[in-house]
This record gives C-alpha cells, sequence and structure tokens, in this order.
C-alpha cells in the first residue's frame, strides 16, 4: 500500500505507475491523479504536444505491425535490438556519416542479422542509400 501524494488516498502498488528512479519503484502518485495530470497538460498545451507529434512522425496500427513483424521477422528483431541498447543507453546515435548532420538519425543495417552492426545516416541518405543499393542482407 502506498498514499498518493495528490490525492491523499492510500492505495495498492497496482495503482501507481512503475518508475526506477523512485525509492520503492513505484511513481508518488496514482494512475488516476497521474491521467488527470496528463489530460490537462494535453489540454494547455495541445499546440506543442500536435507539433511534437508530427516531428515523430505517424504511428502505424497494430495490425500493420503485426504483418510487418511477420513478413520481416530479422529486420523487425534488428529494430528492436538497436531501439533497445539506444534506450538501454549500450548504443549512441552518432552523426551521420556522409554529411555529419545529427537530426533526423537513423540506425542502417547493411545484413540484418547483425543487429547491433549499424551506420549512422541521416533520413535523406539512408532513404538514397536504399535507392542506390536496394533492400540490405537477411530482411
Amino acid at each position: 500500500m502506498k498514499e498518493c501524494r495528490k490525492c491523499g488516498e492510500e492505495k495498492p502498488l497496482s495503482g501507481y505507475y512503475k518508475h526506477k528512479q523512485m525509492k520503492d519503484g513505484y511513481l508518488n502518485i496514482c494512475k488516476e491523479c497521474t491521467k488527470k495530470r496528463v489530460g490537462r497538460h494535453r489540454k494547455y498545451n495541445i499546440d506543442r504536444i500536435r507539433a511534437y507529434d508530427r516531428e515523430r512522425g505517424n504511428r502505424q496500427s497494430k495490425q500493420y505491425k503485426d504483418q510487418y513483424k511477420k513478413k520481416y521477422p530479422n529486420k523487425y528483431k534488428a529494430h528492436t535490438m538497436v531501439n533497445n541498447a539506444i534506450r538501454d543507453k549500450r548504443l549512441f546515435k552518432e552523426p551521420c556519416e556522409v554529411c555529419n548532420c545529427t537530426e533526423k538519425i537513423h540506425a542502417h543495417h547493411d545484413d540484418y542479422a547483425k543487429p547491433l552492426n549499424i551506420r549512422w545516416l541521416c533520413a535523406e541518405h539512408h532513404r538514397q542509400w536504399h535507392i542506390e543499393n536496394g533492400e540490405a542482407k537477411n530482411p
């Protein structure tokens, strides 16, 4: 059991989001209060949030993701491993190896069977590489 810092109610730990930086491993605000706070933040900052969402790009449907995962298991596994390594700070994004820019950097695989053997390319040069060379090995 834990007491919420916002509403003061005592709730079981399942009523709180996990947060590894907290002493007990759970956020000190319950899920209901967190959802209300996030909703208010979105309401009052909608223009900034929409701009951020546009910058991140469109998100695909679950059905599309499942089909992609089934069609390209090696590719999906490689992308997941790179994203997890970046998240866990075992891998760090570097500037584009062609133009040295630092915006919209992609992890490029020459061979998906070697998931952490990557080259960093900006979106433009990544697209250009695939136009010139086609699909990488072992998709």
